[in-house]
């Protein structure tokens, strides 16, 4: 049977979008799994002309892919794996079998985010076909382990780049940024993310016999209201006031009459440029030295903060939406962490500018149709906004 991929007009700008993104979501590329999605990229891609790297890692598929010569560079980045289905019985469609319903497109990926790679592969197809020969470089970094640890993937693409001293300038993730309507957000930043791990010890003894007995839940009240309550700072013009959450709390030993022996606390700070890793770290250590906790704190930075100020992308990205979507887009440093927190660092402005968020990691996640045929020319806009002026004289 042949591929719907391999159907497209491989001549025609474009070729058919919904077929492509069809078959990038009937795979099942649960995280790390990239499941052939990248095969179908890289199969296209050189035939636009683009010089593929592959970076596989331990297992995650990953590659770096490149047109042309010299600056500036625009390159998209994105990732082909998605976060597990969960019940298939509770979507309304099995969520690998790519279905069209009420001028949806369903599926697991559809908005997270592989109809973006697919709308990115057709931009760069119709703005090379008007631009043959465009001063510059164009360029796409994808990856398989997203959704995961996000150990061995883009982290591994960034890596090359530094060793073979390639520069970008300009990056567009494709991550799913709008919230209401496609391009009503644009992500120019993203706040930090440290977790981290706190152990109280007690001594674990009968319930009967407390004065032989340190009951950790009890020691570590005090601290846990504090850490609730605690203000880190308010904010800056760019980014929402530090925040911490508590996600897990085990002590017990399943049964009503031992005062259990120790209490683990798992947490996470998410982090405004007003905070460091370092300086929120000596934070809690000393709330915990305050309230005389017997413990031991174990660290995981998921990211540092980053920002793109006000600039040439995200001038041209707003500039794209109005005229291509006559919405007003707003500068947004919200949500979770992106691979972006491991481009930025490379010196680019980079932005995050996808779908409606509104169904991502549910079950029935979708991508209206409109927005699919949007998105390409979204893209393409962008690009001839940032290549405005440079193309090379016809030789």
């Amino acid at each position: 049977m042949q591929d719907e991929a391999s159907t497209t007009a491989a001549g025609a700008p474009g070729g058919d979008l919904l077929n492509f993104t069809k078959a990038l979501i009937r795979r099942p590329s649960v995280t790390p799994e990239d499941a052939g999605c990248q095969d179908l990229l890289t199969a296209r891609l050189r035939r636009l002309g683009f010089r593929i790297t592959p970076l596989d890692s331990h297992g995650v598929r990953n590659f770096y892919a490149e047109f042309g010569e010299g600056p500036p560079c625009v390159a998209f980045a994105g990732h082909t794996d998605v976060v597990p289905p969960g019940d298939p019985a509770a979507w309304r469609s099995p969520p690998f079998e790519p279905t069209l319903r009420d001028g949806f497109l369903y599926g697991r990926g559809a908005a997270d985010m592989k109809s973006s790679l697919a709308a990115m592969l057709v931009a760069v197809e119709g703005f090379l076909a008007a631009h043959p020969q465009p001063v510059g470089r164009l360029a796409f970094l994808v990856t398989s382990d997203e959704e995961g640890e996000a150990e061995f993937g883009t982290k591994r693409i960034v890596e090359h780049l530094r060793r073979e001293h390639i520069a970008l300038d300009y990056c567009i993730v494709g991550e799913p940024s709008s919230s209401r309507q496609l391009g009503d957000a644009l992500r120019h930043g993203r706040r930090g993310s440290l977790n981290g791990i706190l152990t109280v010890r007690g001594t674990q003894g009968h319930v009967a016999y407390p004065e032989a007995a340190r009951n950790p839940i009890h020691l570590a009240a005090p601290f846990l209201k504090a850490l609730a309550e605690r203000t880190f700072d308010r904010g800056n013009a760019h980014y929402p006031p530090t925040s911490l959450q508590m996600s897990d709390i085990a002590a017990g030993l399943g049964t009503s009459n031992v005062i259990p022996g120790r209490l683990k606390l798992d947490f996470n700070i998410r982090y405004n440029t007003e905070q460091t890793a370092a300086g929120l770290k000596a934070q809690i250590a000393a709330l915990v030295r305050k309230h005389g906790l017997d413990g031991d704190l174990a660290w995981r930075l998921a990211g540092e903060p980053f920002l793109t100020p006000p600039g040439r992308l995200t001038q041209a990205v707003q500039k794209a939406v109005t005229e291509e979507l006559g919405v007003t887009c707003r500068l947004s440093t919200g949500g979770g962490t992106s691979d972006g927190r491991f481009i930025a660092p490379l010196g680019c402005e980079l932005v995050e500018l996808g779908p409606v968020n509104a169904t991502i990691h549910k079950m029935d996640e979708c991508i209206a149709l409109a927005d699919l045929e949007r998105l390409p020319r979204l893209y393409g806009r962008i690009l001839s906004l940032l290549f405005s002026n440079s193309d090379r004289p016809n030789q």
